[in-house]
């Protein structure tokens, strides 16, 4: 994993959900968050970057139920011809299935989109 690669995700990122100034994004101790340029960018998307505590693996907890989910439910199920089938079929699990259909415990029984959308209706109501 490259600064350029981990600056680019960022980009679409903030590009596709336009977050408000304030976000505390939260990473692992790695290098390519640490880079200077990757640091700058998050002030130019006025982000607060969040680290791991060192040594902690508790931190960093939720996105590694993530990845455990994407492994087990697509990822060992499948041989991947090319690196573009996989991108595309790893961008629809999470995209399509994981985001807007797959409901989870934690989220009170919705999906992470609906989960959100109810969030930001709460806060319209409030």
């Amino acid at each position: 994993m490259t600064k350029q690669l981990v600056m680019q995700a960022l980009f679409r990122a903030v590009t596709s959900h336009r977050p408000p100034p304030g976000l505390i994004q939260h990473t692992d101790r790695g290098s390519q968050y640490c880079a200077h340029a990757y640091q700058k960018l998050l002030k130019q998307f006025g982000m607060q970057a969040s680290m791991s505590r060192r040594g902690n693996c508790f931190d960093n907890a939720p996105i590694e139920s993530f990845w455990g989910s994407l492994k087990n439910e697509l990822v060992y199920h499948r041989k991947f011809a090319t690196r573009d089938q996989a991108s595309k079929e790893i961008t629809e699990y999470i995209e399509i299935f994981y985001n807007r259909q797959r409901t989870q415990e934690r989220l009170d029984y919705l999906s992470p989109a609906a989960f959100t959308q109810r969030f930001r209706l709460s806060k319209i109501a409030a």
